[in-house]
Protein backbone atom coordinates (compact mmCIF):
# COMPACT_ATOMS: atom_id res chain seq x y z
CA UNK A 1 0.00 0.00 0.00
CA UNK A 2 1.31 3.20 -0.79
CA UNK A 3 1.22 6.11 1.92
CA UNK A 4 -0.47 8.14 -0.31
CA UNK A 5 -3.65 6.59 0.20
CA UNK A 6 -3.79 8.61 3.50
CA UNK A 7 -4.70 11.62 1.62
CA UNK A 8 -7.97 10.10 -0.22
CA UNK A 9 -10.22 10.28 3.29
CA UNK A 10 -8.56 13.56 3.60
CA UNK A 11 -10.06 14.46 -0.08
CA UNK A 12 -13.56 12.64 0.34
CA UNK A 13 -13.52 14.60 3.91
CA UNK A 14 -13.01 17.81 2.25
CA UNK A 15 -15.82 17.19 -0.81
CA UNK A 16 -18.23 16.79 1.55
CA UNK A 17 -17.34 19.97 2.90
CA UNK A 18 -17.87 21.38 -0.43
CA UNK A 19 -21.31 19.79 0.05
CA UNK A 20 -22.33 21.69 3.09
CA UNK A 21 -21.53 24.60 1.75
CA UNK A 22 -23.75 23.99 -1.34
CA UNK A 23 -26.72 23.13 1.47
CA UNK A 24 -25.95 26.65 2.97
CA UNK A 25 -25.95 28.10 -0.29
CA UNK A 26 -29.45 26.15 -1.11
CA UNK A 27 -31.25 26.62 2.25
CA UNK A 28 -30.14 30.28 2.84
CA UNK A 29 -31.57 30.91 -1.13
CA UNK A 30 -34.98 29.24 -0.29
CA UNK A 31 -35.02 31.21 2.56
CA UNK A 32 -35.27 34.35 0.90
CA UNK A 33 -37.35 33.15 -2.08
CA UNK A 34 -39.64 31.68 0.40
CA UNK A 35 -40.06 35.68 2.38
CA UNK A 36 -38.47 33.82 5.23
CA UNK A 37 -35.31 35.87 5.08
CA UNK A 38 -33.94 38.63 3.13
CA UNK A 39 -30.17 38.97 1.85
CA UNK A 40 -29.34 41.09 4.31
CA UNK A 41 -30.31 39.24 7.34
CA UNK A 42 -27.04 36.61 6.30
CA UNK A 43 -24.63 39.65 6.93
CA UNK A 44 -24.65 39.31 10.30
CA UNK A 45 -27.08 35.47 10.62
CA UNK A 46 -28.37 36.59 13.96
CA UNK A 47 -31.54 35.57 12.62
CA UNK A 48 -31.22 33.11 10.20
CA UNK A 49 -34.01 30.51 9.66
CA UNK A 50 -33.37 27.00 11.65
CA UNK A 51 -32.91 25.08 8.29
CA UNK A 52 -29.59 26.68 7.14
CA UNK A 53 -28.55 27.34 10.83
CA UNK A 54 -28.43 23.54 10.92
CA UNK A 55 -26.29 23.36 8.19
CA UNK A 56 -23.67 26.46 8.74
CA UNK A 57 -23.64 24.67 12.43
CA UNK A 58 -22.68 21.62 10.93
CA UNK A 59 -20.05 23.65 8.51
CA UNK A 60 -18.82 24.81 11.88
CA UNK A 61 -18.39 21.38 13.04
CA UNK A 62 -16.72 20.37 10.21
CA UNK A 63 -13.46 22.96 10.81
CA UNK A 64 -13.07 21.67 14.30
CA UNK A 65 -12.24 18.17 14.91
CA UNK A 66 -11.89 17.49 11.51
CA UNK A 67 -8.77 20.14 11.43
CA UNK A 68 -6.71 17.58 14.72
CA UNK A 69 -8.07 14.97 11.28
CA UNK A 70 -5.90 16.35 9.14
CA UNK A 71 -2.60 16.96 11.22
CA UNK A 72 -2.80 13.75 12.10
CA UNK A 73 -3.13 12.17 8.64
CA UNK A 74 -0.36 14.48 7.28
CA UNK A 75 2.00 13.81 10.33
CA UNK A 76 1.44 9.94 9.66
CA UNK A 77 2.42 10.28 5.90
CA UNK A 78 5.58 12.60 6.93
CA UNK A 79 6.69 10.32 9.08
CA UNK A 80 5.99 7.24 6.66
CA UNK A 81 3.61 5.47 9.15
CA UNK A 82 0.19 6.01 6.78
CA UNK A 83 0.62 1.91 7.09
CA UNK A 84 -3.25 -0.24 6.04
CA UNK A 85 -4.80 0.16 9.87
CA UNK A 86 -4.15 4.05 9.90
CA UNK A 87 -5.92 4.24 6.03
CA UNK A 88 -8.87 2.03 7.40
CA UNK A 89 -9.42 4.13 10.58
CA UNK A 90 -9.14 7.56 8.64
CA UNK A 91 -11.62 6.28 6.14
CA UNK A 92 -13.56 5.08 9.05
CA UNK A 93 -13.28 8.71 10.25
CA UNK A 94 -14.51 10.26 7.17
CA UNK A 95 -17.76 7.85 7.50
CA UNK A 96 -18.51 9.06 11.21
CA UNK A 97 -18.58 12.30 9.52
CA UNK A 98 -20.78 11.79 6.83
CA UNK A 99 -23.08 10.03 9.26
CA UNK A 100 -22.99 13.11 11.51
CA UNK A 101 -23.63 15.77 8.75
CA UNK A 102 -26.54 13.83 7.74
CA UNK A 103 -28.50 13.60 10.84
CA UNK A 104 -26.91 16.75 11.74
CA UNK A 105 -28.77 18.66 8.40
CA UNK A 106 -31.72 16.91 8.61
CA UNK A 107 -33.15 15.82 11.61
CA UNK A 108 -30.75 17.35 14.08
CA UNK A 109 -31.34 14.00 16.51
CA UNK A 110 -28.99 14.50 19.33
CA UNK A 111 -29.27 11.01 20.35
CA UNK A 112 -28.13 10.09 17.23
CA UNK A 113 -25.87 12.52 16.64
CA UNK A 114 -23.71 12.16 19.69
CA UNK A 115 -22.73 8.98 19.41
CA UNK A 116 -21.31 9.59 15.79
CA UNK A 117 -19.72 12.41 17.09
CA UNK A 118 -17.84 10.28 19.73
CA UNK A 119 -16.83 7.41 17.38
CA UNK A 120 -15.29 9.68 14.96
CA UNK A 121 -13.54 11.15 18.33
CA UNK A 122 -12.24 7.89 19.18
CA UNK A 123 -11.44 7.30 15.56
CA UNK A 124 -9.25 10.23 15.53
CA UNK A 125 -7.52 9.99 18.99
CA UNK A 126 -6.76 6.21 17.25
CA UNK A 127 -4.88 7.84 14.64
CA UNK A 128 -3.28 9.95 17.21
CA UNK A 129 -2.19 7.45 19.36
CA UNK A 130 -0.43 5.31 16.26
CA UNK A 131 0.97 8.64 15.22
CA UNK A 132 2.37 8.31 18.82
CA UNK A 133 3.39 4.65 18.97
CA UNK A 134 4.90 4.84 15.68
CA UNK A 135 7.33 7.67 16.56
CA UNK A 136 8.12 6.54 19.82
CA UNK A 137 9.03 2.56 18.91
CA UNK A 138 12.01 1.74 17.13
CA UNK A 139 10.72 -0.10 13.61
CA UNK A 140 10.64 -3.75 13.65
CA UNK A 141 13.86 -4.94 12.03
Amino acid sequence: MSQTAIFWPMIALTFLICCVYAVVFLRRREAVISGQARPSDFRLPLNEPEASVKAIRNLINLYELPVLFYVVCLSLYVVNGANILAVVLAWLFVVSRVAHTIVHITSNRLRLRQPLFMVGFILNGALWVMLALHLALPPVA
